[in-house]
């Protein structure tokens, strides 16, 4: 079994099957018997510097995202303030889908109509962007 346990900034203690190894005065970096340096702690420092890269990578995403929403957003509220076509229209099919007891479902079409969307990479005041509604012009309701 070994365990690091915490000691003076300049000494080594780790169990080990034999017992407590001490080396006082001796660092791990300038030690050459590198052998006694327990497991867990090496399974403790990988696993700190796993979770650290983690951590890191997630932040990264969630702050990428964040900026790309915010930039998004901006050039959204600068094409409102200067009237430069902020918004579009795409012409939708829109249909209800009504599901009936015997297990089959009725659909019901409404006719073409256009629908408002934002000239944008998300949505933004409500409205979808045009991009993804150029994409998906059916536009279902499930009931």
């Amino acid at each position: 079994m070994h365990a690091r346990l915490h000691s003076p900034a300049n000494a080594v203690v780790c169990l080990s099957d034999g017992g407590v190894v001490k080396r006082p005065g001796l660092g791990t970096r300038g030690w050459r018997g590198r052998l006694i340096i327990c497991a867990v702690a090496q399974a403790l420092n990988l696993r700190e510097k796993l979770g650290r890269i983690f951590f890191g990578i997630v932040l990264l995403i969630l702050g990428s995202a964040a900026l790309i929403y915010a930039g998004d957003f901006a050039v959204f509220r600068i094409r409102v303030a200067t009237n430069r076509n902020p918004y579009g229209s795409v012409v939708v099919n829109h249909y209800y889908a009504i599901a009936q007891k015997s297990g089959k479902t009725e659909l019901i079409f409404d006719p073409p109509q256009p629908q408002l969307c934002v000239n944008a990479l998300l949505p933004h005041a409500g409205a979808q962007p045009c991009w993804y509604l150029r994409k998906h012009p059916d536009q279902r309701t499930d009931i």
